[in-house]
């Protein structure tokens, strides 16, 4: 059996060789290594992909939340941070930046259920806390987990009743659409991870804020560099939050192939729906449709749920197939947030999946002979755990 990692970095390096290091030469010969000219060029290119007026380069997709969230705060209260009573709904289904960024930012964050089709945060959930909360909520984060989109017109029109924010989490979502709009311009603003394994990643760290609107996306640019238009007089506590020129230059390259590649793990995503169909026990991503608009899913992650998950992932290593929990704890049971975090009722759904997800390999240049293996695999397990 062959070994079947759950990303290939140097395989797509190969497939992108010429590009990528024409990239990185262009960037030895100007040594401009701090805001050269990749960034705007990258900034300008990513906008137009995503149609929005700004996009504005940071170091890290938690950075991107970070600055996103302490801006709306200068913009929406004239102060630099959100009172500890400022309520921020997310869900307690994804990575922990997303709950941390509320945190960092002076809020509150509030814990909401999923749905257990989509694993992302449940609208109507959303709609039952603001009606019966007598809180001050100022705004959501969904987060696009595996790559599907939240169901974003819901959302905006709870945000609008409320007179809410919408901050887009696209970290695992780059180029995934809602109802023809990219993922990123439908909110507030959008902030977007490129950490290696994410389907448009650079070669180390780097994040990206997407917005339409002018004043957020200035004090973003000035939250990144310390806080100041002038760097030798600050106005805000700031960051050093730049987006490095060769990450820049780097994620020029490979930006070209984002549609084509995700359509490769769209194809890969249906040949596991088609061949692992109707094992009993196996729930595979419910990603073809929503009775609330149209979607296309980018397939970060194909994640599917057994009560047996920790047996099959051994089984799985056993022969050479890699996988992954995406993610083990959901938030609300995570220390940080003791003490320091709301939820909405139990949030059962969010635990039920901590303990029955499991991640597959999924790439955009994996092999048939690769997913077959996967397959496989799997069939086994069902197959022998029944004789």
């Amino acid at each position: 059996m062959m070994q079947i990692p759950m990303l290939d970095l140097k395989r797509e390096y190969e497939f992108m060789k010429e590009d990528i290091d024409a990239a990185i030469r262009k960037c030895l010969g100007h040594q401009q290594w701090i805001f050269g000219p990749e960034i705007k060029e990258f900034e300008e290119v990513a906008a137009r992909y995503l149609g929005v007026k700004h996009c504005i380069g940071v170091s890290s997709g938690t950075e991107a939340l970070v600055i996103s969230l302490r801006a709306l705060a200068i913009k929406r209260k004239g102060q630099e941070y959100f009172d500890r009573d400022d309520e921020i709904i997310t869900t307690p289904f994804t990575f922990t930046a997303t709950g941390d960024a509320i945190l960092r930012s002076g809020g509150m964050p509030v814990f909401v259920d999923v749905d257990p089709r989509s694993y992302n945060i449940d609208f109507r959930k959303v709609r039952e806390y603001l009606a019966s909360s007598s809180g001050r909520v100022v705004g959501i984060i969904p987060v696009h987990l595996y790559g599907r989109p939240c169901e974003m017109d819901e959302l905006t029109k709870i945000a609008e009743e409320y007179n809410l924010f919408v901050v887009e989490d696209v970290a695992q979502a780059f180029g995934g659409v809602w109802e023809g709009r990219q993922l990123g311009s439908i909110g507030t603003c959008g902030a977007f991870s490129f950490f290696p394994s994410k389907n448009l990643g650079g070669f180390g760290d780097g994040g990206m804020i997407a917005t339409s609107e002018d004043e957020l996306a200035g004090l973003a640019r000035i939250l990144l560099k310390h806080g100041g238009r002038d760097k030798y007089n600050v106005e805000y506590l700031g960051y050093n939050a730049r987006l490095d020129t060769l990450q820049a230059a780097i994620l020029l390259a490979k930006i070209r192939y984002i549609d084509e590649f995700n359509e490769r793990r769209r194809k890969v995503a249906a040949s596991y729906a088609r061949e692992l169909a109707g094992i009993e026990d196996l729930l595979l991503p419910d990603n073809q449709g929503s009775p609330c608009g149209d979607f296309r899913c980018v397939y970060h992650q194909y994640t599917v749920r057994t009560s047996r998950r920790d047996a099959l992932q051994a089984y799985l290593k056993e022969r050479g197939t890699a996988s992954m929990v995406y993610y083990p704890f959901p938030l609300h049971r995570m220390k940080v947030f003791e003490g320091r975090m709301k939820t909405w009722g139990a949030c059962v759904q969010a635990e039920s999946a901590s303990a029955q997800v499991l991640s597959l390999p999924i790439e955009p240049l994996q092999s048939a002979d690769a997913t077959a293996q996967v397959v496989d695999c799997i069939r086994s397990f069902y197959s022998s755990r029944a004789e």
